[in-house]
């Protein structure tokens, strides 16, 4: 059965904006370099503490641990005030009226996601949902990989759908084809890049052949 893998933060959940300004908050505290939207596009990646390492926070100084949970502070408590992309929902139950199985794998702490998206109320879209268990995002493949197994995911049939290069690793490391969106937090630029099938918004996803 065909079967979409759906990344949250930047693909399904429109919180750029309120990302960048959380790092922020980080940053002005530290005395170092703000971010605007053109910048946080072009620096954001996974692992998170490469990330942060690479706009000037000091981990000879500071542990890195206190910065994520500051950061992830800020953002538990803000969260709910994002909104989904344009077109979310049509999307959703367009693939649920094809048939398709339609699961969410993010680098997010698991409770946290599945809050978030009762929150959204579109919880009943999906048969399964896996996030991470620590709030450093180090990697959603060893997850992936686990999630496939338990849910009995046809590999030959599945896409991951995301916004960032990391997404497109994740997809080559679980061997499914990937669409990277380019409407989250990297830039098309750097989607491109990776080879993968680039659009510019979720909407598109209606017209392509998964």
């Amino acid at each position: 059965m065909q079967t979409i893998i759906w990344d949250w933060n930047g693909t399904l959940l429109n919180d750029l904006d309120f990302c960048i300004s959380t790092i922020n908050v980080l940053l002005k505290k530290r005395q170092l370099n703000l971010l605007d939207h053109y910048s946080y596009k072009e620096v954001f990646s996974f692992p998170v503490k490469d990330c942060y390492e690479s706009i000037g926070f000091d981990f000879s100084k500071e542990d890195f641990s206190v910065s994520a949970q500051e950061y992830m502070d800020i953002y538990n408590a803000g969260v709910s005030n994002c909104k989904l992309h344009s077109g979310v929902i049509e999307v959703l139950e367009h693939f649920k009226n094809m048939g398709y199985r339609q699961f969410v794998l993010s680098a997010m702490q698991e409770d946290m996601l599945v809050h978030t998206l009762k929150h959204q109320n579109i919880f009943d879209y999906f048969e399964g949902i896996a996030g991470l268990n620590d709030h450093y995002a180090a990697s959603k493949i060893e997850r992936g990989k686990q999630f496939i197994s338990e849910l009995n995911i046809d590999k030959a049939q599945a896409t991951i759908i995301g916004d960032t290069n990391h997404d497109f690793e994740v997809a080559q490391q679980l061997e499914v084809d990937c669409i990277l969106v380019a409407d989250g937090h990297q830039s098309k630029e750097r989607l491109e890049a990776t080879g993968a099938k680039v659009i510019d918004e979720l909407q598109q996803l209606i017209t392509l052949p998964l």
